[in-house]
């Protein structure tokens, strides 16, 4: 299940828009919007114990029985500690719901960004009942790699490599020239990735001292993927579906970060999984080649607009399908989040300049004429529908 229309108004309002722009945004999405589906007070009875719960996972058609269980557990207990328990605690069911937190391309993983950071106990109601009817099809991926990780990380002292470097070494592995098909995500959640896409994802590390640090590396690197993978020879600049909404969700640990209640060592393994499935979703799309060069020599649309003051109000009257304006808003904090680290040798993405031309990469991907997204980078067949560049 998706929420998304309440993301939409979120963000509009967090990024300054004004009452017609929000109703244009809730007009603009309530056509995907589904009727409510009815409860089953068998259901909701039932999940008064929690043990009961794991026959009704992953079926959509209990989210309102999740929900009105949720609704109950955080009007008991607040959402912090319900958060807590349910998705954070450590156990087997606890990490049974972090797996299915992280299906659906993350979106209860946003849901629950937004009920944390404006604080709002019904969305985070709604979070977790649509994370309990999500699928767990990241488990063994998620288990596999946490674990190899622990093992090859056991001697303190060890730093993982950065997070560039793990790009880099995805495109060499897992390139489409190496790996041939274009449903490759699916396939791969579905048989299990190759054990070059594991290896890789294998090699995420964060120490509890380096949480930070490495949220701001992990910002930067997931920006300029999602940035460098919008190039093609001839065609239009397009941003990825997949990456746009790993970059949606990045705001999601500066809020983590941000909450005393929650143990470093947890806030340093959420942070692991989201890097994985960064560098993991990078992979399944191809893993298109990336260049900072090209970035830095994109010329915009409209070259006077420079400022994110300036260029987020541009999303605002936008016909917009749910994704655009959170991708902007992201950038934007992405920016403001990474200015203290920019004398790090990791850092890719530094100076206003640079950020200027991030900015107008989102503007006039999704204002330019054709889809407003790219499903698969790495194949030239995933661009057939996308307006070739004006000719010089």
């Amino acid at each position: 299940m998706s929420i998304q229309i309440v993301h939409q108004i979120l963000t509009l309002y967090g990024t300054g828009a004004n009452a017609s722009h929000l109703q244009k945004g809730f007009d603009d999405n309530s056509g995907y919007q589904r009727p409510p589906m009815p409860s089953h007070q068998r259901v909701i009875e039932d999940l008064r114990t929690w043990d009961h719960a794991s026959k009704y996972l992953g079926k959509e058609q209990y989210y309102p029985d999740f929900l009105a269980f949720f609704q109950r557990e955080v009007s008991d207990k607040g959402w912090e500690a319900v958060v807590s328990e349910y998705l954070l605690s450590g156990t087997e069911a606890a990490d049974d719901l972090l797996v299915r937190l992280h299906g659906g391309l993350i979106h209860p993983l946003i849901q629950l960004m937004f009920g944390m950071e404006w604080k709002q106990p019904a969305l985070v109601a709604e979070a977790l009942a649509q994370t309990c009817v999500h699928k767990d099809d990241l488990k063994e991926l998620l288990y596999a790699a946490e674990e190899n990780a622990n093992e090859a990380y056991e001697e303190k002292g060890t730093s993982m490599p950065s997070i560039v470097s793990l790009l880099k070494e995805t495109h060499g592995e897992l390139g489409l020239a190496k790996v041939e098909g274009s449903n490759r995500l699916w396939d791969w959640m579905r048989k299990g990735a190759p054990d070059e896409a594991l290896g890789i994802i294998s090699k995420v590390k964060v120490m509890p001292e380096e949480v930070e640090e490495k949220t701001a590396e992990m910002f930067d690197a997931v920006v300029f993927a999602a940035a460098g993978a919008t190039f093609h020879p001839t065609k239009l600049n397009k941003f990825n579906f997949y990456l746009m909404h790993f970059v949606n969700v990045s705001p999601f640990y500066l809020t983590i970060n941000s909450q005393s209640w929650i143990p470093i060592k947890t806030k340093a393994r959420l942070l692991e999984w989201k890097i994985r499935l960064d560098l993991f979703h990078y992979a399944a799309i191809g893993a298109p080649d990336l260049s900072l060069e090209q970035i830095k020599a994109y010329e915009p649309e409209d070259s006077a607009t420079v400022s994110v003051a300036e260029i987020l109000p541009r999303f605002h009257p936008m016909d917009d399908d749910g994704h655009a304006v959170k991708l902007a808003r992201a950038a934007a904090i992405c920016q403001e989040n990474s200015k203290e680290y920019e004398d790090r040798d990791w850092m890719l993405i530094k100076g206003d300049d640079t950020w200027a031309k991030i900015h107008h990469l989102i503007l006039d991907s999704v204002e330019g004429s054709g889809p407003k997204w790219v499903w698969c980078q790495g194949l030239d067949e995933a661009w057939k529908d996308i307006p070739d560049k004006p000719k010089l």
